[in-house]
């Protein structure tokens, strides 16, 4: 199965109501738990449809559990990134006033770009305005280069990381005001 397989079958899952995913090939095991998990102990048996099956192609290392969270957005009550009380107090009331952002967040673990490479333009900047599907950088992640697409629409307010940054699953890579 192909990394970029795996990443489908993740968001099928985050949009379905399913609650725990279980599929072994040969060595290959993959389990995924949704936030729901937790919440609902009780079995549920559900019924899969032909469009939900995704073919294995070969078997790869094992993998025992993807934890599910949404893959980009969402939503930021507070963001601190400074170190001065005073600046952080200001930095909040300013962010308050104006609204909330939404975070968009690394699907992967790997390596923060901000361009596909260092003598092209990033690919977004603050103050830029983006749409959904717009790719905002680059993680790469055991060499492969994957396109982060933006799943939601506004203004950048602030680029979280700097380029060539390590990044963890989860982490916050921009700060989007969706009313810009």
């Amino acid at each position: 199965m192909t990394f970029k397989e795996i990443q489908e079958l993740i968001k099928l899952i985050n949009k379905s109501n399913l609650t725990e995913f279980k599929m072994k090939d040969g060595d290959f095991n993959l389990s995924i738990r949704t936030k729901k998990y937790g919440k609902n102990r009780m079995p549920q048996i559900m019924q899969s449809s032909p469009q939900q099956i995704v073919p294995v192609s070969a078997p790869m290392a094992q993998m025992q559990q993807v934890p599910m969270t949404p893959l980009a957005a969402t939503p930021s009550a507070k963001v601190d990134t400074s170190n001065d009380a005073g600046t952080a107090a200001s930095e909040e009331a300013n962010e308050s006033a104006e609204g909330n952002y939404v975070e968009v967040r690394s699907p992967i673990v790997g390596t923060f770009y901000r361009s596909a490479s260092p003598d092209k333009p990033q690919y977004v900047k603050p103050g830029d305005t983006i749409e959904v599907g717009t790719v905002v950088c680059i993680v790469e992640a055991m060499k492969l280069f994957n396109e982060i697409e933006s799943e939601v629409s506004g203004k950048i307010v602030k680029v979280m990381l700097e380029d060539a940054s390590p990044v963890q699953y989860d982490q916050v890579l921009f700060l989007v005001d969706p009313k810009g």
